[in-house]
């Protein structure tokens, strides 16, 4: 990992005519140009797979490559309980992945904002390659053991701590400011293609060849996105020496955030309903098993309602993110989600869960997408590596480091039901305050 930080820290993704920011983030920057009447296009989800070719290349390796990390992710849970037989052992292994994107993104978003992002993730899918060849190669040859396996997943997790950052500042880049809307909802599109087809493979491929094959199939669908990101050309971009250390930067980027009252509003809001919306995902197998007494083939039916329903969202959002408000749509999205986990916390069967769910998983999605295409119209470019860190932070390592464990003690306690009904309530509530207390998120 050092170096692989020292090799990077010497390229610059900002141009060389323009400056380095100082620690001192303006208050309110300025953000707003004239752009065309985007109102007009037609209501096309793919129409920016279409115009711009490096955005092209990128989806189309990243989604198959997405669809190996699901696997590999249903293969590490599976593998863990098979080495424990213990839920605790299941639940460290799965927050060791999230834990280094806690600690350590941050200060990837400095080195992002510093460094040529398509050379991170391109290093970055490399490194991730390695690890999942690792894992193949242990669990084939029968020598992994939980330590092996926290201590992998601890790797990836620091991967991925600057890989997230590096590749979403590198979407403006692909398809400029215009754009950017349709794409980062055409990405989460992606990602539920991934979440619907991901574990169904790998729920056959441990059934016919077993668990060390979901790795390899992972190892090989990294290739596909390198081959994607090898074909990407974007201007080249010129070294910067920074006049600020790292932790000034971090610094730096914190007081960005906290100065601008739309931007703290957003990350607020964004952060605990993350946290809030975790014991619904997080506790599915529970809610499966105990509350609709489901056995494993329902729960797989769960997890796709899931995937299908934010798939929809997805591409419904891209096709007419253009002719949308975001910020009444982010507000609205809010309390339909807290409202529609208050109803599956009262359902008692798989009848009612399968809509509700798919509900869920649209709303989830919609929601995901608007938050993150709102800060990014907000921050200037100098910034855009730490406020996707940050982004990175609240929405994958807290919510998985606090908000699974948490979710899964309060379960332990009170019941699945009663676990799902005080999230929807407490979002409920929360969501009240916060848009009350930053009326500017409902007027972006």
């Amino acid at each position: 990992m050092g170096g692989w930080l020292s090799s990077i820290s010497s390229a610059s993704s900002i141009s060389s005519t323009r400056p380095y920011p100082s620690t001192r983030p303006p208050v309110h920057p300025p953000i707003f140009r004239a752009v065309p009447d985007l109102s007009r296009r037609p209501a096309n989800p793919f129409r920016v797979l279409l115009t711009h070719a490096n955005f092209r290349r990128f989806w189309i390796g990243q989604t198959l490559s997405l669809i190996g990390t699901w696997m590999q992710s249903m293969a590490i849970g599976w593998l863990a309980l098979e080495l424990s037989n213990n839920a605790f052992i299941v639940g460290l292994v799965a927050a060791s992945s999230a834990l280094p994107i806690l600690l350590f993104s941050l200060f990837a978003g400095v080195v992002v904002d510093r460094t040529d992002k398509l050379r991170i993730v391109r290093l970055a899918q490399a490194l991730l390659l390695i690890e999942a060849a690792l894992l193949w190669y242990f669990t084939w040859r029968g020598h992994m053991n939980i330590p092996g396996l926290i201590a992998l997943a601890t790797l990836g997790g620091m991967i991925t701590s600057f890989e997230i950052p590096a590749r979403q500042s590198l979407m403006i880049d692909l398809v400029g400011r215009d754009d950017l809307r349709d794409a980062i909802a055409l990405n989460s599109s992606g990602f539920n293609l991934a979440r619907i087809f991901g574990p169904a493979i790998a729920a056959a491929i441990i059934a016919r060849w077993g668990i060390a094959w979901c790795f390899a199939v992972n190892a090989a669908s990294y290739l596909t996105v390198l081959v994607g990101l090898a074909l990407i050309k974007l201007p080249a971009h010129s070294p910067v020496v920074a006049a600020e250390s790292p932790w000034e930067g971090m610094r730096a980027g914190i007081r960005f955030v906290t100065t601008d009252r739309r931007l703290r509003g957003l990350v607020e809001t964004i952060s605990v309903f993350a946290i809030l919306c975790t014991p619904t995902l997080a506790l599915m197998p529970v809610m499966a098993r105990d509350q609709l007494h489901l056995g494993a083939g329902g729960y797989g039916v769960l997890l796709s309602a899931v995937g299908i329903g934010g798939l929809v969202g997805a591409l419904a959002l891209a096709a007419s993110s253009a002719r949308l408000r975001r910020g009444p749509l982010l507000v609205r999205s809010q309390y339909v989600l807290a409202g529609l986990i208050l109803l599956l916390s009262l359902s008692r069967s798989a009848a009612m869960a399968y809509p509700l769910l798919l509900a869920t998983g649209c709303v989830l999605i919609v929601n995901s997408a608007l938050g993150n295409t709102m800060m990014q119209a907000i921050v200037p470019d100098a910034y855009r590596g730490r406020l996707m860190a940050i982004y990175s932070l609240i929405v994958v390592g807290l919510p998985q480091v606090v908000g699974a464990f948490a979710a899964g003690g309060i379960a332990r306690m009170v019941g699945i039901s009663w676990t799902l009904a005080i999230t929807a309530v407490l979002m409920l509530l929360y969501g009240w305050w916060a848009f009350h207390r930053y009326p500017e998120i409902r007027t972006l």
